[in-house]
């Protein structure tokens, strides 16, 4: 298996190379230049197997510089009972007849980044090891992928973090998880602006290349495509516990804002998996179901991105967005860069004559929730099935009820525990969700962090000071 970036500038690269990558050269993401594809014969082989055995079958046919019996170690290392707070890693949890959750969000940030995240933490201390280097991990956070990264790499060999956030944009459960982090590897850097202004100067570091080399950077965001990958493991999983017959099609619907939680079921799907339909939810700023239903794609600026009671989705420019629109393109690099290039010159771009294949040909629909649609959510969850959802799993809900079809099982992604949101949940159904007995103290506890204005400069000066350059 061999990758390439989006915008055709990349000679095709083994997986390790791209995991320690990020950002292809050419300022494109990587892809895999050919998807595996999975019969129903292995479908079925696959229903006996564990989280850590069907994860170990899936990311080897995508890594394939590392061996086998490796990644098994990797993946047992990761997916069990230790790390994540069920025996089955992904339960599959009922709210009725119509809607069945997928169980994300039992890992120790109680989201569902942390699926993919325990995954990378372990096998970029492996890889570093074996290429005896380090890596300066440079991200953006909207609230979870923040502290999923950081637990999954802190007081790792060889890797230090850097985690940009927006400054005053995430809940107060979402700051004392990464703020109180106190190791020595990782740094929490406030930014005086919005999650896509956090996104912009990442990227803009990144397409440093003379930067990025010196100061031996790689991203941790889903722009990295082990994450990707790592994510498409649970939509087999879900598809094997949905369903007892090899040909039935289930529909999935995915709260997002970043594209990629719901780029991975798309992965899935072209790999094979029996997916009808994939269902993208939006909050407030909906530039993605804006997309999706009307061929336009329209990022906005940071004055009209609005501060939501679903925060993580708080996002108005999707990163992962190019790489369904490289699919879209026939994997045309060429056609890719020119719409990019058209984006940063007119603010859009019009695929509008391409509308007529995102449902027929990929399974896209798309729906939107306001705050007042979570309420309702939660509360109507909570009082049919005494099941507390977090705000963005009811925008998740509230579209998927819009999207129902007969004889076809929705299921929608967790995508964290309600925890995670207590004041909007309180605000709900009146109850605000203890916190479990190990998180009681985390409220209290000092928090570390740097403040500073949405300034690449400044950024950039911060990681001088903290990294020990290659000047080779």
């Amino acid at each position: 298996m061999k990758y390439v970036s989006t915008r055709g500038g990349l000679t095709p690269t083994e997986f390790s190379d791209i995991l320690l990558e990020g950002l292809a050269p050419d300022g494109g993401l990587s892809m895999p230049s050919i998807l595996p594809r999975i019969d129903s014969a292995t479908l079925e082989v696959w229903r006996r197997l564990s989280y850590a055995e069907l994860a170990t079958e899936i990311l080897s046919l995508f890594i394939s510089d590392i061996p086998k019996s490796d990644i098994r170690a990797l993946c047992e290392k990761t997916y069990n009972s230790a790390n994540f707070n069920s025996e089955e890693i992904v339960p599959l949890k009922k709210i009725n007849d119509k809607i069945t959750l997928v169980g994300l969000s039992e890992g120790p940030t109680l989201a569902f980044k942390d699926m993919a995240m325990q995954f990378l933490g372990n096998i970029f201390e492996y890889v570093l090891a074996k290429r005896n280097t380090s890596l300066n991990i440079l991200g953006a956070t909207s609230g979870d992928t923040g502290s999923a990264a950081e637990y999954a790499l802190r007081g790792k060999k060889g890797v230090q973090v850097f985690m940009l956030s927006p400054y005053g944009r995430m809940s107060d459960f979402q700051r004392a998880q990464m703020f109180s982090l106190a190791d020595q590897n990782i740094h929490n850097l406030s930014v005086k602006g919005v999650f896509d202004d956090c996104q912009d100067i990442v990227k803009a570091l990144a397409n440093d290349l003379a930067f990025k080399e010196k100061y031996h950077l790689g991203a941790v965001n889903s722009i990295n495509f082990a994450r990707i990958v790592a994510q498409v493991v649970y939509y087999f999983w879900a598809w094997l516990r949905a369903t007892k017959d090899g040909a039935q099609r289930i529909s999935i619907t995915v709260p997002t804002g970043n594209f990629g939680n719901i780029l991975a079921g798309h992965i899935a799907r072209q790999m094979g998996l029996p997916i009808k339909r994939l269902v993208l939810a939006t909050n407030e700023n909906n530039v993605l179901e804006e997309f999706f239903r009307t061929g336009i794609y329209r990022p906005r600026g940071a004055e009209q991105t609005y501060k939501t009671s679903s925060p993580s989705m708080d996002i108005s420019k999707a990163s992962n967005f190019e790489r369904f629109v490289y699919d879209l393109m026939h994997q045309d690099g060429a056609k890719v860069k020119a719409l990019w290039d058209e984006l940063a010159d007119k603010g859009y771009f019009d695929l509008s004559e391409e509308k007529h294949r995102f449902e027929p040909e990929f399974g896209f629909l798309s729906g939107t929730s306001n705050h007042q649609d979570r309420l309702n959510t939660i509360k109507a969850v909570y009082e049919e099935s005494g099941i507390i959802i977090d705000p963005h799993t009811a925008d998740g809900v509230k579209v998927a009820l819009e999207n129902l079809h007969e004889g076809v099982p929705m299921l929608v992604l967790e995508t964290a525990l309600p925890l995670k949101f207590a004041d909007t949940i309180k605000e709900a159904i009146g109850v605000e969700p203890a916190l479990p007995e190990h998180l009681s103290e985390l409220m209290e506890l000092p928090q570390h962090l740097t403040v500073m204005d949405n300034d690449v400069a400044q950024v950039r000066a911060y990681l001088q000071v903290h990294i020990q350059a290659d000047d080779k």
